[in-house]
Order: C-alpha cells, then structure tokens, then sequence
C-alpha cells in the first residue's frame, strides 16, 4: 500500500477513498466501549467533514514533517484508540492487499505529537518494507506479545461493504466537495451518537496535532464542551436537601415524638427513643466533663451491643469524633491506632478491656494523658437526662475508620457530619427505611459500614437490631433471627449472602418481612444475583459501593431482578455525590472507556488524619468545582449507557477479602519485620468455591514454623490480615524487571494448594466422611486431607467453616472446628458425641448423629 502523496497545490494524487477499521486480533475486548441501549445486529454509518481549514493546517504540518497524510491519520487514530481503551499503547493491524493484517504497535506516552507522528511513520514505512514477512515472525521482530488491541488500517473496501467479524468500527477518509470522516459502525456495539462522538474524537485529536506537534497528547482531552459538562453534572446523583440538622439532632426528634417506641434490640435487651436517649445525655455530659472539646477524638472499644450504639450518639452530641477500635484486636494495632489518632479519650465496658489494657501499658506510642473511661459509670454519676445541645457544624469532624495501609501502617479516613448525613439520607431513601422498619446491625465496629446499620433507622423512626457475631457465624441461628426479628433491611458480604442461600436450599423458610437485602464489600457476581432471584424473587438485591474516604457508599444499584449485563453495575450515584471516570491527568475519559473512579461533592471526607503525605497524594481541590474536595480511589471503572458505573478493578495491591479491605503491602511490611524472613509477598489464592485467602510466601536462612509465624503477625495484625498458609522459597520468583513475581506466586499458590496433603490417610468411617466434606467445601481432593490434615492450613476461612456446618447438617459447628481444626481430632469429637447421643436415644431410635451418618453414606 503507497502512502498518500501530495502534489504541489496540497491536494491528495489519489481520490480514492482511505479507509480504516478497528478489528479485534487479541485482547480483552470488554475493555472498549459497548455503548447501547438497543443492541441489535446491523451496521450504521456518520459523516463528520473536517473544516476546510483543519485540511489546509494538516497539509502543511505534512509538508512541513515530509510524513505520508497516512502516518497523520494514524497517529491520531492512536490517540482516540488509546483514549477509547484506557492504554498508551496500542496496535493496529496494518492491512495490505491480498495479505493478512501486519501488527505495527504505536505508542503515545509522554512524548510531543511530533515525536508520536515521525515514530509512527518509521514504523509504518518500516512495516511496508516487511509487508511479505510471515505475521507471527513480524510479531517476533518487532518485540510484540499479546497485544491488548489491534486495528486494521486499510484501503481495500468499498462504501458498501459489510463489516467483518470483530470489526467495530470502520473509519474511512473521504473527498467530495471537501474532506470527511465517514464511519461505519457495528449497531449490536455502539449507537449512532457513541459513532459520532468517536468521529468528534478523530476531528479534535487532528486540531490539536495540527495546532501544536509540541504539545503532549496524552494531557490533551478528546471530549467535545458538551460531553465534559454531561460528564461532571449529568452523570452526578440527584440533588436532594438535607435536613439543616445533625443526625444525633433528628434522632432526638424521634426521641421527642416517639419516646416510647422501641429504638434498638440486641439479644433479650432493648431500648425505647428516650431511654437510649437519655444514655446517650448521660455518656456526653460525662464525656463533657472530662474535658472533651470540639473535635476531639473518642474511642469506643466495646462489642457490638446496646452500650456501643448510646457511646456512639454521645460522642455526637458532645461534639467529639468517633473512633472505632474492636476490643479484640491486637494491642500493637489498638496502640497505633489511638497514636495516629491522637486520641486521649477512651470508652469502654468492663470485661472488653484486655487488648486495650496491654496498648495503655506499652512503654512508648501512646499519647501522655489519655484517659479510660468506663460507660457503666455514667449511668451511676449525677448527669442530667435532657439533651446536652452542642453546637454541631456541618463541616465539623465526624468519625475516623482505620484501614489497611500499604506503607505497614493503618491510615485513618476523616468524614464531617455533612458526608454522613448525605450517606444516611441515601440509604434511607433508597432502601425504603422509614418509621417501624427494621434495619440489622451485622457489620464489625471497624467495618465503615457498621455505622449506617446502627444509625440509620433512628433519624425516621425505625429500629435497628443488633446481631450478635455468634449468630452471624451459625447461619441457621441467623436466618431464625432475620425472620423472629422482622428484620426489612439487611446488609451482607456476597460470600456470606453465598451462604444464607445454601443454608435456605437445606432448611427452605419464608422470609415474610425482608424486602431489602444490601451487598457490599466483594464484587457482586451475576451467578450470585441469579441464585437470588431464584429463590427470593420478591426480595430486592441492592448492590452497594463507596469507599470509606468518601462517607460510605456512593453508588446504588437497586435490582428487581436479575441484571442483563454479564457484570452487575455499581448502579447510579446517590444524592449529591459526583463520581467521575478519569484519566492521569484527572480529566473525563470518554463516555464507555475505563478509567480511574474519582469522586467529589459533599461525599467526599477530609483526608487521613495526622497523615499529610498519603492525604496529598489522594485527596485535592476539585479543578471542576471550586470550593470543593476530590478523592483518588485507585479503583478502575468506566460509564455505562444507563448512566450507571461498572467497576472494573484495581491497578494497586489492595484486596477486599470478606467485606475487608486489605492493603497486602501491610501485611507484607510486617512480615518482613519478623525475625529470620529476609523477603516476604503476600498473594490471594482462590479456590473452586471461589472463597479467596491469603497466602504469604517468604525467604531466609531456613523454613520457619507456619503456627509461629501465625501468632507473631496475630500480635500485630487483625485476625482478617492473617495469611492462612506460609510458604518458604530459597528465593522469590522475579520478573524480568527485577520485581517479585505475583503472578508466579498466585499461580503456585494454587499449585502448593493442590498438592498439600498429609501423609497418614483417613482411615475411620467418621475421617473419611469429613475428608469428603473438607474437600468439597475447600475445593481441594478427599485424598489430599489426612488424618493430620489442619482445615484453617488448607485454607479454610470463617465462612468455609460455616459451610462445612451447614453440609455436615451441625454435626459439627464454628466453634468445633476453631477447638479441633485438625482432622484426626474433629472425628474423634464426632464419634465421641454420636457414642453419648446413642446411649441418651430411646430404645430403637437413632440417634441424630446416625441419621446424618446414614444420609451421609
């Protein structure tokens, strides 16, 4: 193929038509953009001209440089490829008559158009030289590997010519009365106005070559001024108005109207409106009178119960920043935690102390002067009952959640009460709560989401019901609880929502009340949702997603049924949230393509406290909307045509494992600190029943004992951050760049997971049958669990064991498992019970145990 030659006066020698397409070779195709709502077969067709003096200016950028018109066109149909897929590299399959498409990679990177431009015309005369070469051996030569996506440049078609399979798009370059873009177009993939803003693509990303072959086009944007302004507030949630008060202040509304209606229930204990009311008074005015000031901050290390819920509003009445801290959690972190926080204020209930107990008494990292509190105490001192009206901003601090830092150290997330509210009143508006519904608290204290279970239905006149975590890990108790309870509104992991469906397939009962189940945590899988459906179909799935920077959920999706996309979409933006999709420069990406999450408005919190450096790098001044906040997430997205975000990934080495969100660079820093590991990486493994768990590899002198290495990363990490199994390796794999390999460590994870087993085989009945049942449940073969087989060793997880339960129909529970995690002494409990049960069973009845046994065989 001869490039286009120009004569004298600037018009082209040939008057044929140049056209180009986009084919698929290799590659993820889901990464470009599908953008329709109608998506039937056909093919449809645009035609964008191009201003006569745009032509006059690529003209003489052509004589000018001495490049082929061709090298022009592709150089800006890498942009707009690049733009439209998220990548700075791309291919295209350069066409030539009677071969197939030869590769020829184009890269725009940080480089000026004039550098991309005379790049791009040496690798295509280079092509052209090679154009008889085979392709593979071409893809050898010019050091290509799978690329992500290909084009095909071409000159061959006619106007009416259909598209081929996997082509998309089909650019041609036309001259009539002037110069044209026309661009055929596949209808099942795209409509006619994504057609004809891909052509607006082509025509701005020729200006700005012609304009300025100096300038850099990876920081010059594509979008037209109407798709830049749809993006920043058509895309936004809808605007609603807040109430002008506090959420404490509308919860003493309810308390005022309502006193005697019941507030919150945990276990046999409940609260009215004005008795928790009133010791929520009494804890602020104690608070209050040990020095609490404007923002101060306080922790609460309790468990989840009715002394946890009153410290919460206290602390909002007083005018103090909550600050959750699990009292289970290890002292190293609880000291870390309260230094970073510079806390000096500490509630508590006796008897939750011991962790907290230990942080106080290290010789260093905790702030001089704090003080401990007991919650009990204030029931006992002198404290009026009536509200204690501090004045309360909207912009004034909040709370602080601590999450996973992939520095080693936790960083703590700060939100104002605005961020709150707005993330209440979304949930309470979009999950129908409202007075009498029933909301159930299940979320850990630390879990950011713990706080909406707990306060949401109290601002309308609803109850929340505490769900102890007991419960949750015996799935039959807490589907007994949901139904007893009346539970309307409940939020779960989808792992976990994995398990309520098993446990309703084993025991079917009508859920009557429930009309709302939140996901959140994990990417929701279709499969999930179809299950659902399937059982519940009168019970709405909402899918949920926000981080904890930016108060909570931002996104929405509320389902009826199941989704027809293949991934569930994070839904629409809640009120007053603005979510974009950008690139590295923060500008809009076009409409379908990925790109980076971002988010601003009234949603977005403060920055991590006392954290200077990792605020600045996620957290600026919104260049769109002055005067307000912009968050980084790291999280990779792009826009559907519904108006809805699809969530697409990651791009760092943070994790959510069980709803958690983990950044494996913690855990790796603390691994690394341990005496006799000189390398370490922490990878997540997979098995067959898609349940995920950590797994740390590591190198030193010599192999370390797993159970060792356990305790000593459980004294500084929470019980969630600790790998299940431990690997040592003479050296780590590396790539080629000298990085460790994480790919190779995933992949021999899986590997060392298979093939770990131990030596002595089950040999009794009862081993046999509860090496079948570990199998199933952790993917693995019966042959590989022997007798000193350790079930947490093979990967087991708090759920598998709930799912082991389940299976074995509570032969055996949570709890049994925790005591005899290894094989051999779990039977020996089974056999020992089944022997107890046969002598207490009336003469010719079996025992339950037998019966499980039977049905078992």
């Amino acid at each position: 193929m001869n490039p286009i030659a120009l004569r004298k006066d600037g018009a082209t020698a040939e008057h044929s038509r140049v056209f180009w397409h986009d084919v698929l070779l290799a590659g993820d195709f889901a990464a470009l953009p599908r953008w329709t709502l109608d998506p039937v077969p056909g093919v449809g067709e645009v035609e964008a001209a191009i201003p006569d003096e745009l032509v006059t200016a690529l003209y003489r950028l052509v004589n000018k440089l001495a490049v082929p018109l061709s090298s022009v066109l592709l150089t800006a149909h890498a942009k707009v490829l690049g733009a439209l897929c998220g990548e700075s590299e791309v291919t295209a399959g350069y066409a030539v008559p009677g071969g197939p498409p030869l590769p020829l990679p184009m890269s725009i990177g940080p480089r000026s158009w004039r550098q991309v431009l005379l790049e791009t015309a040496r690798a295509e005369s280079a092509l052209l030289l090679h154009r008889n070469f085979p392709v593979e051996a071409l893809r050898r030569e010019l050091g290509l590997t799978e690329p992500l996506f290909e084009t095909v440049f071409d000159t061959t078609r006619a106007r009416g010519a259909a598209l081929g399979d996997g082509i998309v798009l089909h650019l041609a370059l036309v001259q009539g009365e002037g110069l044209a873009l026309r661009l055929r177009y596949r209808t099942d993939v795209i409509d006619g106005e994504c057609a004809a803003r891909i052509a607006g693509y082509h025509l701005a990303a020729l200006a700005a070559l012609a304009a300025d072959p100096d300038a850099e086009p990876a920081r010059q944007s594509l979008l037209s001024p109407e798709e830049w302004r749809f993006q920043l507030d058509g895309l936004a949630g809808p605007q609603r108005t807040l109430p002008e008060r506090r959420a404490h202040e509308l919860f003493e509304e309810q308390a005022r109207a309502h006193p005697d209606a019941v507030a919150a229930v945990h276990g046999d204990g409940q609260l009215t409106y004005g008795q928790l009311n009133a010791r929520a008074n009494h804890l602020a005015r104690m608070l209050l009178a040990h020095g609490l000031g404007r923002e101060g901050v306080v922790a609460v290390v309790t468990e989840r119960n009715l002394d946890w819920l009153s410290a919460v509003l206290a602390i909002f009445k007083a005018g103090g920043a909550y600050l959750p801290i699990e009292p289970h959690f290890p002292a190293d972190r609880i000291a870390r935690t309260l230094n970073r926080a510079d806390c000096r204020l500490v509630l508590a209930e006796r008897g939750s102390t011991g962790m907290l107990d230990q942080a106080l008494d290290a010789p260093a990292g905790i702030p001089e002067g704090i003080e401990k509190l007991f919650i009990d105490a204030a029931w006992a001192a002198d404290f009026s009952e009536g509200d204690v009206g501090v004045e309360v901003t909207p912009g004034q601090l909040a709370y602080i959640y601590f999450t996973s830092g992939s520095t080693g150290e936790p960083k703590g997330a700060m939100c104002e009460h605005a961020g709150m509210l707005n993330h209440l009143f979304a949930k309470i508006d979009d999950l129908n709560i409202g007075a009498g519904t029933v909301v159930a608290q299940t979320a850990p204290q630390c879990f950011d989401i713990s706080l909406w279970q707990l306060v949401s239905a109290l601002l309308v006149g609803g109850r929340t019901l505490l769900v102890d975590q007991d419960v949750i890990m015996d799935a039959r108790r807490f589907v007994d609880k949901i139904v007893e309870a009346r539970v309307n509104v409940l939020q779960v992991v989808p792992s976990y929502l994995d398990v309520v469906l098993s446990e309703l397939k084993r025991h079917p009962r009508a859920l009557p009340d429930l009309r709302c189940v939140a996901v959140t945590g994990e990417a929701l899988k279709k499969e999930l949702t179809q299950r659902w459906f399937a059982a519940q179909p009168a019970i709405r799935l909402v899918n949920v997603y926000g981080l904890t920077e930016t108060s909570d959920d931002t996104n929405h999706e509320v389902m009826d049924g199941v989704p027809s996309r293949e991934r569930v979409p994070l839904g629409r933006p809640v009120n007053n949230a603005h979510v974009y999709v950008v690139d590295e420069q923060l500008s809009p990406v076009p409409l379908g393509a990925p790109g980076e999450i971002v988010f601003s408005g009234v949603c977005v919190g403060r920055g991590y406290v006392n954290d200077p450096e990792r605020t600045q790098r996620a957290f600026m001044a919104d260049p769109n909307s002055p005067g307000q906040r912009l968050y980084r997430s790291g999280d990779f997205g792009r826009w559907l045509p519904e108006g809805k975000l699809e969530f697409l990934g990651r791009r760092d080495a943070q994790v959510k494992i069980s709803g958690f969100r983990i950044e494996l660079g913690e855990i790796e820093n603390t691994l690394l600190r341990l005496p006799g590991v000189r390398d370490g990486a922490v990878v997540v493994a997979e098995r067959a029943d898609r349940s995920k768990h950590l797994v740390a590899f590591y190198s030193g002198e010599r192999q370390l004992d797993a159970d060792t290495l356990q305790k000593q990363l459980g004294e500084s990490l929470p019980t969630y951050m600790v790998p299940s199994a431990f690997h040592w390796q003479r050296t780590l794999p590396l790539t080629g760049n000298g990085k460790i390999d994480r790919k190779a460590l995933t992949a021999l994870a899986g590997e060392l997971d298979m093939a770990k087993a131990d030596g002595e085989r089950a040999s009794t009945p009862t081993e046999q049958r509860l090496a079948a049942a570990w199998a199933e449940i952790l993917g693995i073969s019966p042959e590989q669990v022997g007798r000193g087989a350790h079930f947490f060793e093979l990967g087991g997880t708090s759920l598998s064991a709930l799912r082991l339960a389940i299976k074995l129909n509570r032969a055996v529970s949570v709890k049994d498992l925790a005591d005899h995690p290894v094989l051999a002494d779990l039977a020996s409990l089974v056999d020992a019970r089944s022997a107890q049960r046969r002598l207490a069973a009336p003469e010719g009845q079996p025992c339950r145990h037998h019966r499980i046994s039977q049905q078992r065989r």
